[in-house]
């Protein structure tokens, strides 16, 4: 009887705990945002927009934009962001961190969010958000998926899409071919160039405007002319040399090179045709500390010698290479992207980086000498240019000497880029080929640590020749045609249920 009693009374009170722990799963937390209380006015959908550019603060497409750099002959990551050792060493694997394994994982996390904002969109039906703008919305978030599959696509190849958010029923995904992540970029940047905002980026209130989809077409473009041999289809470059020319019409150069990396003269800067940005106190990144403190990313001595002398000829070469001060009578984007030893910007604006500096030199270009001293405490809110019209020129002469030689629309796109630093125009009547490797050059100079310098090597199909060259690297560089294609996660194998399949490299 007594043990029947206490049966019982177990009975009664785990079913009161039951009825108790139904009654608070049907409460949703008051203090936090619940997919049940959610997308329910255009308000809701306002603030999922911004967790959709969001995506993009991701240290690879952000603040660590300059180690992208430390994967090439520009320089050396001395604290291993982004798994540089391992990728210059060449012993990267499906187990190797940093972006091997982040870009893969930001990615899908940034396109989970866009396909959670379509297909709540298109559910929507409240008046206070209508047809016009939900098309307008839709194309700036199909901008950003087209953008984040664009990363997997030329970093890993075949990857599986996904354009739906994912179930219980459907989590496990296979790769399709490359060419259809291909298409589907194409299809999201054909759709968000015909649906944008025509204003140009700096009027549009940080929001992606037509310029900002077709910017980053050419640039896929561009990647995608040079196949999988290094010899560009002319039928390509067409649309790539018209989508700059296009471009062009909306913007202007910056007259200062160094404005377009500083917090005070970024706003409402006419070359800036799309960038990831912040704003302190409460949305900050840590780009003072990194490479004018800790020294994230450091230029190497040849990328250094690299940069030309005013009179447009080679240090070393020029009669005004000065060995015992070799940054007078340089390119002046070299002080303006390099500093020796420490950050000085002259007038008392002096900081002392805490950190080593393994090869004697930083990166200038995107610290902001009104937040010295830099530091922990340090709320920079310098935003991360990813389109900007230098690179639009550089775009264009490639694709226009590809297609019909250096003509004097080449010449004029590199005057007007080198006339912004007091730069001499090229030589005369130089060969395609000669026009070419000027264009390479300058594009290492004017776009260096802007994270472009590795793909472009990929792109050209000369990146074994040229790391496996390079003599200065603290780390010894070793690179394999393996490597033109990184392995997908281990993590994301193992978790598949065997549905995803390694890249065959790496199996």
């Amino acid at each position: 009887m007594v043990m029947k009693m206490h049966k019982y009374t177990l009975i009664v009170l785990l079913g009161l705990m039951f009825t108790a722990c139904t009654k608070s799963l049907d409460l949703n937390p008051e203090d936090k945002i619940s997919s049940a209380t959610f997308w329910k006015k255009r308000a809701d959908f306002d603030k999922a927009l911004t967790a959709c550019y969001a995506s993009l603060q991701a240290a690879e497409w952000a603040v660590e934009i300059p180690v992208w750099d430390c994967y090439t002959d520009n320089g050396f990551a001395q604290h291993n962001s982004g798994a540089a050792r391992e990728v210059v060493a060449g012993s990267i694997s499906p187990s190797t961190g940093g972006y091997i394994s982040g870009l893969y994982n930001d990615s899908y996390t940034a396109i989970a969010r866009v396909n959670q904002f379509l297909k709540q969109s298109a559910a929507y039906q409240g008046s206070d958000f209508p047809d016009a703008d939900k098309k307008k919305y839709e194309a700036e978030v199909r901008f950003l998926r087209a953008f984040y599959y664009w990363q997997l696509y030329q970093m890993y190849g075949d990857v599986p899409l996904v354009l739906e958010p994912l179930t219980l029923e459907t989590q496990f995904q296979a790769k399709v071919p490359a060419a259809d992540i291909l298409k589907q970029v194409m299809t999201d940047l054909d759709f968000s160039i015909a649906s944008l905002n025509a204003t140009p980026y700096p009027q549009n209130g940080g929001h992606a405007a037509v310029t900002s989809a077709q910017a980053l077409k050419a640039r896929i473009l561009l990647f995608v002319a040079y196949g999988k041999t290094g010899t560009p289809d002319p039928e390509i470059l067409k649309q790539v040399r018209d989508l700059a020319l296009a471009i062009q019409a909306s913007y202007t150069l910056s007259p200062k090179f160094e404005d377009l990396f500083r917090d005070a003269t970024q706003k409402n800067n006419p070359e800036i045709i799309f960038s990831v940005n912040f704003l302190a106190p409460n949305n900050t990144t840590p780009w003072d500390m990194y490479y004018g403190d800790w020294l994230v990313a450091s230029p190497l001595q040849n990328f250094v010698d690299a940069f030309e002398c005013t009179d447009g000829l080679p240090y070393g070469v020029s009669p005004l290479t000065n060995t015992a001060a070799p940054f007078q009578n340089r390119d002046p984007r070299l002080a303006k992207t390099v500093f020796v030893d420490h950050p000085d910007f002259g007038n008392g604006k002096v900081h002392t980086p805490s950190n080593s500096r393994p090869t004697g030199y930083g990166v200038m270009k995107f610290l902001e000498p009104a937040n010295i001293p830099f530091g922990f405490s340090t709320l920079s809110q310098q935003n991360a240019v990813v389109f900007r019209l230098g690179e639009i020129l550089l775009m264009y002469a490639e694709a226009q000497n590809e297609l019909n030689g250096p003509d004097a629309s080449v010449y004029k796109a590199m005057k007007d880029l080198r006339g912004r630093v007091n730069m001499p125009e090229f030589p005369a009547a130089m060969s395609k080929d000669a026009m070419r490797e000027r264009i390479r050059h300058e594009r290492r100079i004017e776009l260096a640590f802007e994270g472009l310098r590795y793909y472009d090597l990929r792109r050209w199909h000369i990146a074994g020749p040229v790391l496996n060259n390079v003599k200065d690297g603290i780390v010894a560089y070793h690179f394999e045609d393996k490597y033109y294609q990184w392995p997908l996660p281990q993590s994301e194998i193992d978790k598949s249920n065997g549905v995803l399949i390694q890249n065959p490299a790496y199996k």
